[in-house]
């Protein structure tokens, strides 16, 4: 008589020690045992990890990850390390090549259950290559709302993605995110090719995290009133800033009157920046004073508050910002200080990189001159345009047919192109169209801020 195969929870219980599973987890994890392409939108510390891992474990085969940032890939595996799920593994820039060869020989004899890679690990010819020899049986993307241009942490790296899966074989995908409102849902599906898949979406309130916005006409006052607030509340905590200068100044601030802070932003040296993250998490800081370039993906379950001194660009990155606080379970407090004239630096920020008709036909121009593929920052040469630029305008061309993107980032040009006129066109509609999509958005956090009723 053939043995009774163990439930879902008997699993979590068995392989990962958990009591119960959250909901949307076991919805998630039958899902991809059914070898369904999914989409799990859940809440922040709702535990999206723990769907991967468990699937995973109970498939055939091994699991690609791609997780945006050093830090999280490395929590990611350590968390692996604790439990009984199979070994774990990372390809990053940090590593040095012998160890990347070594890690792609244990991949391919199948001694590693899960490797985890940022998306920029594609740009080297060889990565695809490795992975071919030995497919994965399941295709895992974190922090998925990164795939979309209407999403708030946008990364054209994540766009060729979809390429990326087709050259493996279609694996079954597992895209995870805390946030993806209708549109971004749309892009996710469509550029990743996801085939019929299982939507999972589930109730986004945190019932510990007392919401507070507090109005403010005068600077002075707001950083006066700032400074005493950061004082009183439990620590540790986050404060989000505007700009990078901010950051640096307000945490200059809190250390004056007695508070261990410490700022965070894009500008610091990479390891300015893990020191700074280190100092945070090991509670060495009792205040992070950051930009949006930190939190994606860090757990630390102590958060006693998340403060904005500046409003967010969306309701989607406010959410995310956050969810970072009371992932314990314990109250956490959310105070937003709000000026209405910080609204006009958002705005300033949503009306930039706006594209030039030219610049397009140029950089379309270049890459039909040229015979093989080229990468993006190659184009840099040619054109006077950001290599981030550049990729932003090469995302739009191949959505319209211009060019052609292979897994690598290389792009060359199609054959079959239609009417360049036409296409510049359209591109510049989607660029219009995005900036309506983020004032609509910022018009949307305004109402969050100024609303007489319940915020939550």
């Amino acid at each position: 008589m053939a043995r009774k195969r163990p439930s879902i929870q008997q699993l979590a219980q068995t392989q990962l020690g958990y009591d119960d599973l959250r909901p949307g987890q076991e919805a998630a994890i039958a899902s991809i045992l059914e070898r369904r392409d999914t989409l799990a939108i859940l809440p922040t510390g709702s535990g999206k990890s723990a769907i991967y891992q468990l699937a995973a474990a109970n498939i055939p085969g091994s699991t690609i990850v791609i997780s945006p940032l050093l830090a999280l890939q490395k929590d990611q595996v350590d968390s692996i390390e604790e439990i009984d799920v199979g070994q774990a593994a990372v390809i990053n820039s940090t590593i040095a090549a012998s160890e990347r060869t070594e890690i792609f020989d244990r991949w391919q004899n199948g001694e590693i259950e899960f490797l985890f890679l940022a998306p920029e690990q594609f740009n080297q010819t060889d990565t695809i290559e490795q992975l071919q020899a030995a497919p994965p049986s399941l295709f895992v993307i974190d922090e998925a709302h990164c795939i979309s241009e209407w999403g708030h942490s946008f990364r054209p790296d994540y766009l060729r993605l979809g390429t990326v899966i087709e050259a493996l074989g279609h694996p079954p995908i597992l895209a995870l995110t805390a946030t993806a409102s209708p549109p971004v849902r749309i892009e996710i599906i469509q550029r990743l090719g996801m085939e019929n898949p299982q939507i999972i979406v589930k109730g986004f309130d945190r019932p510990n995290l007392r919401l507070a916005v507090e109005n403010y006409d005068d600077e002075d006052e707001k950083r006066e009133i700032f400074l005493k607030r950061i004082q009183q509340l439990t620590k540790p905590g986050i404060v989000y800033a505007a700009t990078r200068k901010l950051a640096e100044s307000l945490a200059a601030d809190l250390n004056q009157v007695g508070v261990q802070a410490i700022a965070y932003h894009a500008g610091l040296k990479t390891k300015a920046r893990e020191q700074a993250h280190n100092a945070f998490m090991s509670d060495e800081a009792e205040v992070i004073v950051a930009t949006t370039a930190f939190g994606m993906g860090v757990d630390k379950p102590n958060v006693r508050f998340v403060v904005h001194y500046n409003i967010s660009d969306s309701i989607d990155s406010y959410y995310q910002e956050i969810g970072r606080a009371g992932r314990d379970g314990d109250h956490a407090n959310i105070i937003l200080f709000y000026t209405p004239d910080d609204l006009n630096l958002r705005k300033f920020f949503s009306g930039g990189g706006k594209l030039d008709t030219e610049k397009i036909f140029e950089l379309i121009e270049t890459i039909q001159q040229q015979s093989e593929p080229i990468r993006p920052k190659a184009l840099k040469p040619f054109v006077d345009l950001s290599t981030s630029k550049i990729k932003k305008i090469l995302n739009h061309l191949e959505l319209v047919g211009v060019v052609e993107a292979l897994p690598t980032g290389a792009v060359i040009a199609n054959q079959t192109a239609p009417d360049l006129k036409h296409a510049v066109e359209e591109v510049l509609q989607a660029q219009e169209r995005k900036t309506k999509i983020d004032r609509s958005r910022l018009e949307m956090m305004r109402g969050y801020a100024e609303v007489q009723d319940c915020r939550r």
